[in-house]
């Protein structure tokens, strides 16, 4: 699957709730079913700034693809940073790179985000395309 049909897969799974309740409940179960980030990787150099919750995204590199794994202590804000590490896991730095998360102002996601959440979703998207952009630097 390409990045662009996994953005429209997400867009596809997130619209039919019309209810930003609703949305974010959604958003908050899948938020469960996401593995914890390890101890050892909850540590500053993974720690999001500029969320109010603590965020930590731990990103790695297999075959030339990039992956992420991100986690909370806060539901809402591990379900939006794990939506962002679903979309942009298994590509290639190139594709990270070219894709902004659109799709979640897209769904209402954003809309309806404190400005601390909003910014700590600005952050994890910072760090993935950081990211990406130090796997290409390196290669």
């Amino acid at each position: 699957m390409t990045i662009k049909e996994k953005r429209d897969q997400l867009v596809e799974e997130l619209t039919p709730f019309e209810d930003p309740f609703e949305r974010f409940a959604y958003v908050i179960d899948r938020a469960k079913s996401l593995e914890p980030l390890e101890d050892e990787y909850k540590i500053e150099t993974f720690l999001i700034k500029g969320c109010i919750s603590q965020l930590w995204v731990f990103p790695s590199t297999e075959d030339g693809k990039c992956y992420f794994k991100a986690d909370s202590d806060a539901s809402i804000t591990k379900g939006t940073a794990g939506l962002l590490c679903e979309l942009y896991s298994a590509e290639t730095p190139e594709s990270i790179i070219a894709l902004e998360p659109d799709f979640l102002a897209e769904v209402g996601i954003t809309q309806h985000l404190s400005p601390n959440r909003r910014n700590g979703l600005t952050g994890v998207r910072e760090k993935i395309k950081a990211y990406a952009q130090h796997c290409l630097d390196n290669a």
